[in-house]
């Protein structure tokens, strides 16, 4: 079964930055979309980037400008670069993992929680 184990998350001051890190196993991870979601408590789960197989890559527009993601293949691993972190970015991040077929698989990790404050 798919196996995703997310990284790098922890607290940081407003305007910092930090990188998480998801690694895939048991997939062929090059046949996968790859992306992050996060969710604050009482609020729903939200997309806030995505990387398609191909380098395709969508972002909230709450994070435009100030987060990449990347993936690197040999790896098996997605990342998210996260600067000038504001308060409302405290969140616990995922890793979403899905198939890029008819009736692909959707996957997800533990997730790792962010928080921003000072």
């Amino acid at each position: 079964q798919v196996q995703l184990v997310e990284s790098g998350g922890g607290l940081v001051q407003p305007g910092g930055s930090l990188r998480l890190s998801c690694a895939a196993s048991r997939i062929i991870f090059s046949a996968y979309t790859m992306g992050w979601y996060r969710q604050a408590p009482g609020k729903q789960r939200e997309l806030v980037a995505a990387i398609t197989s191909g380098g395709s890559t969508n972002y909230a527009d709450s994070v435009k400008g100030r987060f990449t993601i990347s993936r690197d293949n040999a790896k098996k691993t997605v990342y998210l670069q996260m600067n000038s972190l504001k308060p409302e970015d405290t969140a616990v991040y995922y890793c979403n993992a899905r198939q890029e077929s008819v009736w692909g698989t959707n996957s997800w990790g533990q997730g790792t929680q962010v928080t921003v404050s000072s």
